[in-house]
């Protein structure tokens, strides 16, 4: 707090009777006396006196003391003071012993301390008198106020630091800005300490403040954002009413001028120019163009458009909304032959304008764009998109089936070379003509296999390659009737043995691979040389089929098993086709139902009836069997056939006898003598197996035997038979009853395998069976064997 040089006025000790006891009412014995409760020792007693003596009053003080001395507040005094000493003053409530000290003995009451009205304005305190000797009061406790006088120690202060505001351009004198306040600490009620005013210390002429209230307003008309923007106001706030020795504060106040639109946009030149190459594609953008606005926002938002020219149809103009531009693309293909240079008239408009500045005039701008077109060296160009080119399948080679046709669009009017791509004509079937684009046939054409052909057109600039077009050409192949009718599958007819004349046995169709345009008519009939069939006719249903007809009644497999029945198939397409299918018919046996039971054998086996792959499949395998025979046979003979056994010690007899191997000494059942007594399975036809066949179609027979046969002449005659061939190894059983038995520990002693083996084989181990092996151990064990 400050400290001001004024003159204070000391308060003396001023004593007043402020209250008094009322006259006490005196009755008798029984008469009640005022009671008055006493802060003392002895609480809750009653005390009784005749009058108070209590001299006090209300102090002042002023605050922000600074003299040498401790500021004298007053003095507390009772009539019961005698001036003795006896009594004690005691000082108790707000501030007492610390800002307040009181002389016991006398009731001087002093300031201690320096005090400030803004913190604290009223302070309230009890005193006391008591008795030293006895410690009770002599007077009851009573309160008194001091109040601290205000002086102006305190400055106003805004309740802001630093104040911003805004206020749209072009507003009015007078227009209110903002409200600043400040507040004084002093006593608004005492003096003029905290009456403040308020003025402008900086931001004239542009705004001024109402000295009472506080409020900025505009001071100066048409104030112009794009002029100036910022202003910065100081505004100060006074006491004591703004007199001489008053207190001051200050604040400042940023104030922003905001936009409005209260300018047109304007475009900077009046004429741009801008150029395009004639291949740019539609979308291309060709230059920039900005109208100037100096507002800003979305009142700088403008808006571009073509709104006349002779390029109106062929440009056009986007805005592009980050930086307000008018960007001009192309609309269309440009030629360069056909124009070479468009005016445009473009305007630039503002999308939010404000009414109350229409009256500055339209807020809008054009400017003129012009646009030349640069010649670029183009491609040939097609007379026509895609091209479609029919011809006939029986077209010859060489023919000209069609043209295409391209130009050079520049104005140097370039020369052409036509070629085919390839990769489009793998078979080399379309070749052109490179000066003119004729295309023509280089290979038959055939609509069957291949209907329809796309190829590729190539048109280049002699005089520059790089300049090239493709086309694409498609050929259809037009039908031409080339293929006769044919029966549409192969018909296995039979017809029966019981069989009416009269009687349908088959329907036959036909198939055609081409397509006539109104569609395929067939027509049937018999081969001339078989008009008047006297078994079969055919009779025509109109509807491309025929029905085969049975002209006689009865047919006999034994006389005529199959008959072949040939028909002529023709189509109605220029020129007629025909072809001769020959029906193949079968005589069956049937039920009486007509449903077929069992065919003439061989009928079923007659060539007519099988494929041509079926019969070559037939034969090769028979010359493949043949041929495997031949070498066999050729092989088997080429071995040196000799006596097996030339030797005096014959034991063939021996081995033959039984012509079974058995299972050895202990096998009692591998020679069944059963075998014997029938002679219909002895004389069973069965090849050999020890001697290849010398042909397939003749088998070796035995010689009959009759049914009463003895056992024994029968076991002579295999013995004369087996003797009679030297070539017949001794098979034993295999030879004649083809019985081998159960196993013999001996294992097996046919010599089957002898044929395949190389070299000569090791008999020794005979010789260590037993003596029943040792003629068969010399035999063929030893070194004066038959071999030798």
């Amino acid at each position: 707090m400050r400290t001001y040089s004024l003159t204070v006025l000391l308060w003396s000790c001023m004593f007043h009777v402020i209250h008094m006891l009322s006259s006490e009412k005196r009755t008798n014995k029984h008469s009640h006396s005022e009671r008055i409760t006493g802060l003392s020792e002895n609480d809750g007693k009653t005390l009784h006196r005749n009058k108070r003596g209590w001299m006090w009053n209300q102090f002042f003080l002023l605050e922000e003391y600074t003299g040498p001395d401790t500021q004298y507040v007053g003095k507390l005094h009772t009539d019961q003071d005698k001036g003795d000493g006896n009594l004690k003053y005691i000082l108790t409530g707000d501030g007492a012993g610390s800002l307040f000290i009181i002389d016991e003995n006398t009731g001087d009451i002093h300031a201690a301390k320096k005090l400030d009205r803004e913190e604290k304005s009223l302070y309230v305190l009890r005193a006391k008198a008591i008795d030293r000797k006895t410690g009770r009061q002599v007077e009851p406790e009573s309160e008194f106020i001091i109040k601290i006088h205000d002086i102006n120690d305190n400055e106003p202060k805004f309740t802001k630091d630093m104040y911003t505001a805004s206020i749209p351009e072009m507003a009015g004198v007078g227009t209110s800005v903002i409200q600043v306040t400040a507040t004084d600490a002093d006593d608004a009620n005492y003096g003029n300490s905290a009456k403040v005013v308020y003025s402008i210390l900086q931001g004239q002429p542009y705004f001024s403040v109402d000295p009472e209230t506080g409020i900025i307003k505009t001071a100066l008309p048409d104030m112009s954002r794009e002029n100036r923007e910022q202003y910065q106001v100081v505004i100060q706030a006074k006491d004591m009413g703004g007199q001489m020795g008053g207190l001051s504060g200050t604040t400042t106040v940023n104030i922003t001028l905001t936009d409005v639109n209260d300018n047109p946009p304007r475009f900077p030149q009046s004429t741009y120019q801008f150029s395009s190459p004639e291949s740019a594609p539609p979308g291309t953008p060709l230059g920039r163009l900005k109208a100037n606005d100096p507002d800003v926002g979305e009142n700088a938002e403008i808006e571009y458009s073509i709104s006349n020219g002779d390029g109106s149809d062929m440009f056009d103009i986007v805005t592009d909304k980050d930086t307000q531009e008018g960007i001009i693309t192309v609309k269309k293909h440009l030629d360069f032959e056909n124009k070479m240079l468009y005016t445009l008239r473009v305007e630039a408009t503002n999308t939010h304008p404000d009414p109350r500045f229409l009256q500055l005039g339209p807020f809008k701008d054009t400017a003129f764009v012009k646009i030349s077109v640069e010649d670029i060296d183009e491609p040939p160009v097609f007379s026509r998109p895609w091209y479609l080119i029919e011809v006939d399948e029986d077209v010859k080679e060489g023919s000209i089936i069609g043209q295409v046709e391209a130009q050079d669009p520049d104005i140097t009017k370039n020369a052409i070379k036509y070629s085919v791509d390839r990769h489009t004509d793998l078979d080399r079937i379309f070749n052109i003509y490179s000066g003119n684009g004729s295309l023509f046939i280089s290979k038959p054409l055939d609509r069957e296999e291949t209907p329809w052909h796309n190829i590729t057109v190539i048109a280049t600039e002699i005089n520059n390659p790089k300049q090239t077009s493709q086309i694409p050409v498609f050929i259809r192949i037009l039908d031409i009737n080339d293929h006769a009718p044919e029966f549409a599958k192969y018909y296995e007819t039979y017809v029966c043995e019981n069989a009416k004349a009269g009687q349908l046995i088959q329907t036959v169709s036909a198939v055609d691979k081409d397509e006539p345009p109104r569609g395929h008519k067939f027509f049937f009939e018999l081969v001339p040389e078989f008009a008047l069939h006297p078994n079969f006719s055919i009779v025509d249903n109109k509807d491309n089929t025929a029905g085969i007809m049975t002209r006689r009644n009865g047919y006999s497999r034994s006389k005529m098993s199959t008959y072949l029945l040939p028909i002529i198939i023709f189509d109605n397409d220029y020129p007629i086709q025909s072809s001769t299918g020959t029906l193949t018919i079968r005589v069956c046996a049937c039920d009486s139902r007509g449903n077929m039971q069992s065919c003439n054998a061989e009928a079923l086996l007659l060539p007519a009836g099988l494929s041509t792959g079926a019969l070559v499949a037939i034969l090769l395998c028979i010359i493949i069997l043949l041929v495997l025979v031949v070498l066999f046979t050729t092989l088997k003979r080429q071995r040196k056939k000799e006596p097996l056994i030339i030797s005096k010690d014959d034991v063939r007899d021996n081995i033959v006898t039984y012509n079974d191997e058995g299972g050895g000494e202990e096998d009692t059942q591998a020679f069944d003598i059963g075998a014997l007594r029938n002679p219909e399975a002895r004389e069973e036809s069965k090849m050999r197996r020890d001697v290849i066949p010398e042909t397939i179609f003749q088998i070796r027979r035995t010689a009959p035997l009759w049914e009463n046969i003895d056992v024994q002449d029968f076991i002579h005659r295999r013995l004369k038979e087996n003797d009679s061939d030297p070539a017949a190894p001794p098979y034993d059983s295999l030879a004649t009853y083809a019985y081998e038995g159960n196993d013999s520990i001996a294992n097996s002693l046919s010599s089957l395998e002898s044929l395949t083996t190389e070299g000569n084989q090791d008999y020794d181990y005979l010789s260590d069976w037993g003596p029943r092996f040792k003629k068969l151990a010399d035999m063929y064990g030893g070194e004066d064997s038959d071999r030798d």
